[in-house]
C-alpha cells in the first residue's frame, strides 16, 4: 500500500531538505544543484523575479496576456508523509512570452521513496493547479543519460509526449530531451 502523501507549498524552512533531497538523487551535478537551490529560492519568496501577468511598459510583447490568475514565476510545492517530512518537491513555472504554457523546472523524490507515488502525487497536482489556470501545455526537459532512463520511463507513463531531443545539449553523447503534455484548455 502507498504511503499518505500531502502536498503543500514549500517555505525558506524546507530548504536544507530540498538540497537533502536534489544530492540523494545521485544524479544531479554540483552545478545542477546550485541552479535548484537557486529557483527553490526564487520560488519561495529570495529572489523573485516577478509575477507573471505583471504590467511592463518596456515591453513589446506581440500577443495578449492571458486573461487568467498571475501567477509567480516559480511555484514550488513539497509532498509530505505522514511524519510531515519533505519527501519530494516539484517547481513549476509560466513559460515566458507564451500564452498558457509552463515549464516543470524540477521535481525530484527522496530516493528512499522512490516507487512509492511521491513523484505521481506531485506531478497530478502541479497538472491540476495548471487546468485551474488554464493551462494548455507543459514542457518538461531531462536528459538522454542512462541514469536518466527511470524518469524518461516516468514522464512517459504519465501521458507525456517526446516532442524535441537537442542532440549533445547538456554534453558530447547527453542530448537534451523536452516532453511536452498538451492540456484540453478552459473556457
Amino acid at each position: 500500500m502507498l504511503p499518505v502523501i500531502r502536498v503543500a507549498p514549500l517555505t525558506t524552512d524546507h530548504r536544507s531538505r530540498v538540497e537533502e533531497i536534489v544530492r540523494t538523487t545521485g544524479v544531479f551535478s554540483e552545478d545542477e544543484i546550485a541552479v535548484a537551490l537557486e529557483v527553490f529560492d526564487a520560488g519561495v519568496g529570495c529572489g523573485v523575479r516577478g509575477v507573471v501577468g505583471e504590467e511592463d511598459s518596456t515591453s513589446a510583447t506581440p500577443y495578449a496576456p492571458d486573461p487568467t490568475p498571475a501567477l509567480p514565476d516559480y511555484v514550488v510545492l513539497g509532498a509530505f508523509d505522514a511524519n510531515d517530512q519533505v519527501v519530494g518537491y516539484a517547481v513549476y513555472g509560466s513559460t515566458p512570452c507564451t500564452s498558457g504554457t509552463f515549464d516543470l523546472y524540477w521535481i525530484a523524490t527522496d530516493p528512499a521513496m522512490h516507487n512509492a507515488g511521491v513523484g505521481t502525487t506531485l506531478l497530478n497536482e502541479v497538472e491540476r493547479r495548471l487546468e485551474g489556470h488554464f493551462a494548455r501545455m507543459l514542457v518538461v526537459e531531462t536528459s538522454s543519460r542512462s541514469d536518466y532512463a527511470p524518469t524518461r520511463g516516468f514522464y512517459g507513463r504519465r501521458g507525456y509526449t517526446e516532442t524535441a531531443r537537442v542532440r549533445e545539449f547538456y554534453a558530447p553523447g547527453d542530448d537534451r530531451i523536452i516532453f511536452t503534455k498538451r492540456f484540453r484548455r478552459g473556457a
